[in-house]
């Protein structure tokens, strides 16, 4: 995928996140906010968008999952491996 592309999904996958937070009192992001980078951010490298990219999936399959073992749940972990992956992949991101 194209960085041009990263960033678009990224900024859908934030749209996302704001919908969440806005009607689920409990839905939590802050390791994604803790990344401190959004889809404005087009100077970050494309590692690190798809790094948050994985991270921010993993948070909102977690808000939408019913337990580690449903579909999302799943899903969920698959992210977070992914996105261990990618910031073992990508050398130092940040």
């Amino acid at each position: 995928m194209h960085k041009e592309e990263l960033i678009q999904l990224h900024t859908l996958m934030a749209q996302m996140k704001t919908f969440f937070e806005s009607t689920d009192d409990s839905a939590n992001f802050d390791v994604y906010n803790n990344l401190g980078i959004t889809p404005v951010h087009v100077h970050r490298s494309k590692a690190e968008h798809k790094h948050a990219i994985f991270i921010l999936g993993s948070e909102i399959a977690n808000v939408i999952s019913e337990d580690e073992y449903s579909g999302m749940g799943r899903t969920s972990i698959r992210m977070n491996e992914l996105a261990a992956k990618t910031f073992n992949d990508g050398g130092h991101l940040g």
